[in-house]
């Protein structure tokens, strides 16, 4: 009797080998892709839109993933030549703001030259990337940057208007397309 038992355990533990081996052996043909993550910056082309999308593009290729930026309608604003220094925060409406404003006075003539003024002291003081240096290292760090070409149909945009290194202006098809086999799609 101890026989047969150990004859049929060493027959059930070749089996269960060889079954792991099997599955390995499919498992690292496989090709492996990184994760993919999509971003749709579309409402906003403002400072704190540009930082949201840009340091989620860039973290998001360190980490070696596949990340693509849709930008469309006044998202447009962060990739037009000239624009990266001159995106505004828009103090009204905004109840997130670190100083809690009224509308009323938001909307006073200044505000957003102020609230963008008081950012942009902050960021400096902090040492944090710019919106031109976080283009750069999105950019160099292969996350595809993609203007809506619709978008620049509408506001009069051309290729030239906007930064060096883009992919051809794409319509919102191509990025549901990618952001279809997103592991992460975020909109900002």
């Amino acid at each position: 009797m101890a026989i047969l038992d150990k004859e049929l355990n060493e027959l059930i533990e070749a089996r269960v080998n060889e079954l792991v081996d099997e599955k390995l052996a499919k498992m690292a043909k496989r090709p492996v892709k990184p994760k993919r993550l999509a971003i749709a910056v579309v409402s906003r082309g403002t400072i704190d839109a540009a930082y949201a999308a840009l340091i989620l593009a860039t973290t998001g290729a360190a980490l070696e993933m596949e990340v693509g930026v849709y930008f469309s309608f006044f998202g447009l604003n962060i990739l037009k030549k000239g624009n990266q220094d001159n995106l505004k925060v828009v103090p009204l409406g905004n109840p997130a703001m670190p100083v809690n404003m009224p509308n009323i006075v938001s909307m006073l003539p200044g505000m957003t030259a102020f609230a963008t003024m008081m950012m942009k002291k902050t960021i400096k003081e902090k040492k944090i990337a710019t919106v031109p240096e976080l283009l750069e290292i999105a950019l160099e760090s292969g996350v595809t940057l993609w203007p809506c070409q619709m978008a620049m149909e509408m506001f009069d945009i051309k290729k030239e208007d906007l930064i060096d290194g883009l992919p051809t202006p794409v319509g919102a098809a191509t990025f549901l397309e990618f952001a279809g086999d997103a592991d992460i799609t975020l909109f900002i």
